[in-house]
């Protein structure tokens, strides 16, 4: 009996599963009221008229797709009402309408059916059209202005809760969808978790909760907590509570909000539990998902040692993957640009990527490369998740990890906005996060290195690299570090030198099969991986190309023929009709 064949493929009933958790559907249909208040309608309408976009797109989460099409025909009703009511405020008697025709190229014989049909026509011009994205380029909390262009839209609506990031091109109309909370509920368990009513607390809540922390900190107010302080939402995710007010005392000296607690209605981001893990006393959550809710204390030290091991097991990477996971997000191209170059500084390899919503399918296909770097939104960019091939990190933490072994030094300090980033003043002695913009090679990449440009420098001078974690030699941590070019042609110089220059072709010629291609004179550590480790490149990857040539050994082109031609009864070859 002969033996089955290699697996080749994943199981058939897993080929159309999705990897994204499912989200939940909404239990009960919402009214025609809730939906008219729950979405703003009213302000929306009212905002679209007075910036007076004709192209509107509506941006829904994949859990407010049920009600988009209820919140279209609101929103669709409410701008022709606008638009009636503003012709109503202009009186307009028998006479004026006349000379207002007669001042026209309208023709006066014409009757009046034909008028109203005009002006029908002229009602229908100025109306405005709707556009529902149903799909988002990358995650929902980031404004999809891609999307938002491909329809031609002058403005973009955004419902559900948003990372706030700055945007480039469009301007955006914020909807939060605000939820209903139990303040009788939330205010006992704050008198539980804080009986000291001298706590100096900021109420912060998740967007949809925002508008309750008024209401919540006045009536905390009048019960003897003093030292309450209601956040409000402002778009700036570099304050030191992303997108939300601080105390003043705090604003001269951030130091100062280190006496504060966070009391945070609903459960954030990961990424703002880092961030505030070293800004803050302490961080208290009160769930809303529950009917019984009680408070939880974040605790980040976990998480903080976790990605502390991924950077330092890319001290040593050789080959970076930079994932886009943004194109409307202001300055990602200048964050790209700054992440590139702390890679080459450090004598390293980088290669972009643009792959919408990731997942860990999308960057398995790329196995050459160590590790991977995410230029998204201050909330998106922290991605944790066992199912991924190789470490994903952030811009700050590319910057830890590209610093030499003896100046690396990681507190409990975390930056989820590049924007921080890209703002914070350079240190001289940050190693792999210095930038000096010349584009040669920091003066302390890595642990040992002597003063000069990796390049001039000879190899014994070069110290060896180890990795932290299992103590092993790692030869390929620095690929581009000593990168030379081709050495071809050559002449004397009067002092009797002899001068090697690259010739500066960049003609397409054919290599020999093993060959390794160099880009500018640097080889591709793509292409070494490709040819050295990869077990298989492809369908009819193992057979040889081979190519007719006549006597002078140049290539003949194979003559044409005319093809098939016709329906699917029935083709026909050529003349021949008969060959079908």
């Amino acid at each position: 009996m002969a033996g089955s064949g290699p697996v080749l493929s994943t199981p058939a009933e897993h080929v159309f599963e999705d990897p994204t958790p499912l989200v939940p559907v909404p239990k009960a249909r919402l009214t025609d009221e809730q939906v008219y208040l729950q979405y703003e309608v009213r302000r929306t309408v009212q905002e679209i008229r007075e910036g007076r976009w004709k192209r509107i797109a509506l941006q829904f989460p994949d859990e407010m797709l049920v009600d988009a099409p209820r919140v279209y025909e609101r929103l669709r009703e409410g701008l022709r009402y606008a638009r009636l009511n503003a012709r109503q405020r202009v009186p307009h008697s028998v006479d004026t309408l006349a000379n207002d025709l007669s001042s026209t190229t309208i023709d006066k014989t014409i009757d009046g059916n034909q008028d109203w049909a005009n002006l029908a026509e002229s009602t229908a011009s100025n109306e405005e059209k709707l556009t529902i994205l149903a799909d988002t380029s990358y995650g929902a909390c980031c404004v999809d202005e891609v999307a938002a262009e491909h329809v031609d839209a002058d403005v973009l609506v955004h419902y559900g809760r948003s990372c706030l990031s700055p945007t480039a091109r469009l301007p955006v109309i914020y909807v939060y969808t605000s939820k209903l909370l139990d303040l009788d509920a939330t205010i006992a368990i704050f008198k539980q978790l804080y009986p000291n009513q001298a706590e100096r607390v900021c109420l912060v809540a998740d967007i949809p909760f925002d508008h309750h922390i008024s209401t919540l900190a006045e009536r905390l107010q009048s019960e003897g907590y003093i030292h309450v302080f209601p956040t409000e939402i402002i778009h700036d995710p570099a304050s030191l509570i992303p997108n939300r007010t601080v105390p003043s005392e705090a604003m001269n000296d951030p130091d100062k909000l280190r006496e504060y607690s966070i009391f945070h209605v609903s459960t954030p981001p990961s990424s703002l539990l880092l961030i505030l893990s070293s800004r803050v006393k302490a961080t208290h959550i009160l769930p809303t998902d529950t009917s019984s809710p009680e408070t939880l204390e974040a605790t980040t030290q976990p998480l903080l040692r976790r990605r502390y091991a991924l950077v330092t097991r890319l001290a040593s990477a050789g080959i970076f993957g930079i994932l886009i996971n943004t194109l409307s997000v202001k300055n990602y191209m200048t964050a790209l640009s700054h992440c590139q170059e702390l890679i080459r500084n450090a004598g390293k390899k980088s290669y972009v990527f643009v792959v919408g919503k990731v997942n860990a399918a999308k960057i398995a296909n790329f196995s050459e490369i160590d590790g991977w770097v995410v230029i998204g939104c201050w909330e998106s960019s922290l991605i944790e998740s066992k199912e991924f091939y190789r470490p994903i990190i952030t811009p700050f933490e590319l910057e830890v990890a590209l610093q030499s072994d003896d100046t690396r030094r990681w507190g409990s300090e975390w930056v989820g906005d590049f924007g921080t980033l890209l703002g914070r003043e350079k240190n001289a002695n940050g190693g792999g996060a210095q930038v000096d913009g010349s584009g040669s090679h920091g003066d302390e990449v890595t642990a040992g290195n002597t003063t000069g440009d990796w390049d001039e420098q000879e190899s014994d001078d070069e110290p060896p690299e180890f990795d932290l974690r299992t103590g092993r030699y790692v030869s390929n941590s620095r690929p581009l570090g000593r990168v030379k070019p081709a050495l071809t042609n050559s002449n004397t110089t009067g002092n009797g030198f002899t001068r090697f220059t690259a010739p500066p072709s960049s003609a397409l010629v054919q290599r020999a099969k093993g060959d390794i291609a160099t880009v500018n004179g640097a080889v591709s550590p793509a292409a070494e991986f490709l040819r050295s480790e990869r077990t298989w490149q492809g369908l009819g990857s193992d057979f040889e190309i081979a190519y007719e040539r006549d006597d002078e050994g140049k290539i003949q082109g194979a003559a044409i023929e005319e093809g098939r031609g016709g329906v699917a009864k029935g083709y026909a070859v050529g003349e021949d009709e008969t060959k079908t």
